[in-house]
């Protein structure tokens, strides 16, 4: 699911049915790949998967917004910015990964914040398939855990949780 829903994302931009939040994908790029570093670092087997494509989502999501985005210079996404990296540079100086992973967590839903108030002002700036499709990937990957402990199942519920929101979001006004 994860590795559909960046070809599925990326064909509504083109299209010009998405228009992703400038501000939200840098942070998401930047807090993709230490989540994956840090997932690595845990010696965690499963949600690494997951965080991995959310990486490669990232890249290839970032590139497009830069053309074909919306925002990322208003105050709030200035203050969202401002406080997603002080979260990363938190993770970064821990040196513990359990600890990490939680500023990251942290990082990515104030990231997320620009991409919440735009879509929540204009869904039809955005697909919901895409959001579903990282759903569904995130319940995958919590079936898969076979340790259930809270830095096994923190990374997958969160992603559920925030994507579960952009959907709602999403069709909050429209048919699906």
């Amino acid at each position: 699911m994860a590795l559909i829903s960046p070809f599925v994302y990326s064909l509504a931009i083109l299209k010009g049915e998405a228009k992703p939040h400038r501000t939200t994908r840098l942070v998401l790029l930047i807090i993709t790949s230490l989540t994956t570093a840090s997932l690595f670092a845990q010696g965690n087997r499963v949600a690494i998967y997951l965080a991995g494509v959310s990486t490669i989502q990232s890249i290839v999501i970032f590139i497009l917004s830069i053309k074909h985005g919306m925002g990322g210079w208003a105050k709030s996404d200035i203050v969202c910015l401002f406080f997603a990296l002080t979260g990363i540079f938190l993770w970064q100086i821990t040196k513990n990964p359990v600890i990490a992973l939680y500023f990251a967590i942290g990082a990515d839903f104030i990231g997320m914040i620009p991409a919440i108030i735009k879509t929540y002002r204009f869904p039809k700036t955005e697909i919901w398939l895409f959001f579903g499709l990282d759903v569904l990937a995130a319940i995958f990957s919590l079936a898969a855990l076979k340790n259930w402990t809270l830095q096994e199942y923190s990374y997958p519920i969160y992603i559920m949780v925030i994507n579960s929101l952009m959907v709602f979001l999403i069709v909050r006004r429209q048919k699906i």
